[in-house]
């Protein structure tokens, strides 16, 4: 066996005992989400949308939004693997590549998850950041697709942050964890370019989403 296959067989191992004890730890987690409405109507109707969080955020949200089916857009690198491996313990689906690697190939998949009626979710300041700065993809994919863009932020009451570049969030065990939804959005803009210039609007979005997490 060579080096290389050596260490991605540990890796998978790890991973895999990582999934177990995260997923015990997500089991004491206690949620509470506000302005939930009009998600819920959408998934009621059976309509598609692009769902935005940030990087920092996904792993609580993720385990929110278990067993829905949600496609997930992952990076293609090493730690876009890891990510996707939990999302598929949770029942997520996953989309791969990112605005800055496999932007194009991304893009497109996202739309035809969308256009087959799959909600998709994205983290706009992902892969690489910087944190909480909102790259266009997501509301390009939206836009070329004709669906509403949500936003969800959270709130924990106790958490560790991992020493990286969007201070990853790991809820602490029984910590409570707001999630607070923006209303569905629609993406305004003739073309992809038009549509991109949103993102200062949405940024807002984002902010007032953190704020209902905040805020009863």
């Amino acid at each position: 066996m060579k080096p290389q296959e050596k260490m991605n067989w540990r890796l998978r191992l790890l991973v895999s005992i990582g999934i177990f004890i995260v997923g015990i730890l997500a089991r004491t987690w206690r949620f509470d989400s506000r302005n939930h409405e009009g998600w819920h109507r959408l998934k009621a109707q059976g309509k598609p949308f692009v769902l935005v969080l940030w990087h920092g955020t996904l792993l609580p949200l993720s385990y929110w939004h278990r067993d829905q089916g949600i496609s997930v857009l992952v990076s293609e690198h090493r730690d876009g693997e890891i990510i996707a491996r939990v999302l598929h313990a949770w029942g997520c689906r996953t989309v791969r590549g990112s605005t800055t690697r496999g932007g194009g190939r991304a893009l497109l998949a996202m739309i035809a998850e969308l256009g087959r009626g799959h909600v998709v979710a994205v983290t706009p300041d992902g892969p690489q950041g910087p944190a909480h700065v909102f790259q266009p993809g997501a509301l390009v994919a939206a836009n070329r697709a004709g669906v509403p863009v949500v936003a969800i932020a959270i709130t924990v009451g106790r958490a560790w942050h991992l020493n990286s570049w969007d201070q990853f969030i790991i809820p602490k065990p029984f910590s409570r964890i707001t999630v607070a939804y923006g209303d569905p959005v629609l993406v305004n803009g003739a073309s992809p370019r038009e549509a991109a210039t949103g993102v200062a609007q949405f940024e807002s979005v984002m902010r007032d989403a953190q704020e209902r997490s905040l805020h009863a």
